[in-house]
């Protein structure tokens, strides 16, 4: 029996993980839709979207999420100077970026990294290369 300070007490609720916010940053909504089922088929993510990198700056300041995935060529403001300037912004600059883009050439992937992304894939992106990289920078 327990003693009778004891009695009465309620165990404390479980405390689930927060689920990780991811954005996609893509102008193909065909990619984007694409992305959203494989993401939501892995685990408790939250999906935010956006249309090109300037929509998807505004929204990585707003909703500071844990990971993007962005694609290079887009209107309004590309992915390389999206990524830029996320580098540059003291509210973003430690959020980690991974260009998803049909650019392979070796110049896109140096003017990737050098804009300051953590990874690179090119479309279309192997669905195991895709989970591997998305749980290693957000360290699942």
């Amino acid at each position: 029996m327990a003693p009778k300070h004891f009695q009465g007490c309620v165990a404390a609720p479980r405390l689930t993980p927060k689920a990780k916010r991811i954005l996609l940053v893509d102008d193909s909504s065909t990619s984007r839709m694409t992305s959203r089922m494989l993401l939501s088929r892995l685990g408790p993510y939250v999906l935010i979207s956006a249309c090109d990198g300037l929509e998807g700056l505004e929204k990585a300041i707003a909703e500071r999420p844990d990971l993007i995935l962005m694609d290079i060529e887009m209107p309004r403001l590309n992915g390389l100077e999206a990524c830029k300037l996320l580098k540059q912004n003291e509210a973003t600059k430690d959020i980690p970026v991974i260009m998803l883009t049909m650019r392979g050439e070796q110049s896109f992937v140096q003017q990737g990294y050098a804009s300051g992304c953590i990874d690179f894939l090119t479309k279309p992106v192997k669905e195991d290369d895709l989970v591997a990289a998305i749980k290693t920078h957000l360290g699942e």
